[in-house]
């Protein structure tokens, strides 16, 4: 980020008090992310509920419906990163030879791909 990008972001926190909120919580979420901090969760979301912010509210309640896995996600360095990449490289083979040729065909396609 150069020097004219951080004092833009600068002055825009300072315009309102929610933006720097907003800045703050986000830049948590990130560190804790880049971290592997998924223990700092709980206290994470629970800034978010007193901020506010319906955005973040919103957001921080997607997290709780399924935060063992967002908690795993934040701490463990296995994932299953690779195995969705293959997947999605599959469906996409797939929806690009719909109705055009036989299994056969699709099956090649998909094996020369991997």
């Amino acid at each position: 980020m150069d020097e004219i990008q951080r004092e833009d972001l600068a002055a825009f926190r300072l315009a309102h008090p929610s933006l720097k909120t907003t800045y703050q919580l986000v830049q948590g979420f990130l560190q804790m992310m880049r971290l592997r901090q998924g223990e700092r969760l709980d206290a994470w979301l629970s800034k978010v509920q007193e901020s506010g912010l319906p955005e973040l509210q919103s957001f921080a309640q997607g997290v709780e419906q399924d935060k063992a896995a967002v908690q795993a996600g934040l701490t463990l360095a296995i994932n299953n990163g690779q195995v969705e990449g293959q997947v999605t490289k599959i469906k996409l083979i797939k929806r690009m030879m719909y109705g055009r040729a036989t299994f056969p065909l699709l099956r090649q396609r998909v094996l020369h791909a991997l």
